[in-house]
């Protein structure tokens, strides 16, 4: 199992989601921890990884042992472009 941690920005963006979807993220989070099984892509023109939950994206990146969520958001043409 990796370690899951969140950036200030992606806590931030988690804590202003609802409840429900907040959960979904969470389990999808910690299911790909577990298992490594999850809608993963790997991102084009720079460094990092999308998991898709539904209609929310979390943009991380990781290693052997760790995942850093960057961004957590819905899919929208801002979502790639952030930094």
């Amino acid at each position: 199992m990796k370690t899951i941690i969140l950036s200030v920005s992606a806590a931030r963006d988690l804590d202003n989601l609802p409840a429900d979807v907040r959960e979904q993220i969470a389990e999808g989070l910690i299911s790909y921890a577990v298992s490594g099984r999850g809608d993963i892509k790997r991102l084009a023109g720079r460094d990092g990884y999308r998991l898709r939950i539904g209609r929310y994206r979390v943009i991380f990146d990781e290693d052997r042992t760790t995942i850093l969520a960057i961004y957590i958001g819905k899919r929208e043409t801002t979502t790639y472009r952030r930094s």
